[in-house]
């Protein structure tokens, strides 16, 4: 088994879309900052600092899948699982299609772009002729 030097393009898409989820917590955690409020038994700086944790973290991941490092694979797709659930939420008992909709694509459209076969042989560190 030899390594594969190339990342490809699946791998490079999805790292573009798990970095775009990852600025977009960055995003909400900061939104929360600046226009949340402090009410009885809520501390907004907690909470926007959890946001910020967890989304820095798919943030690594996108760039890590960009820069074509293996170990952001397991990750990213963990994330897309737990991201679907959040989509069914939206839509079914929250009635937010709207919002749902758009984040349940987006965690479609990652899965399927790490679970294809280019990915997976990149993962496992297979080039084109061993992959046979």
């Amino acid at each position: 088994m030899t390594t594969n030097t190339s990342v490809p393009g699946t791998v490079k898409a999805a790292g573009v879309l798990v970095g775009l989820e990852g600025l977009a917590g960055l995003s909400f955690a900061a939104i929360l900052l600046i226009a949340g409020s402090s009410g009885p038994g809520r501390n907004i700086y907690a909470e926007a600092g959890y946001f910020t944790v967890i989304f820095g973290g798919v943030l690594a991941c996108g760039i890590g899948l960009l820069l074509g490092k293996r170990w952001a694979r397991g990750p990213a797709i963990a994330m897309q699982i737990l991201l679907l659930g959040v989509a069914y939420y939206a839509i079914g008992p929250s009635s937010q299609p709207l919002l749902g909709g758009p984040v349940a694509v987006a965690g479609a459209v990652v899965l399927v772009l790490l679970l294809r076969a280019p990915s997976r042989a990149w993962a496992d560190g297979v080039t084109g002729e061993d992959a046979k």
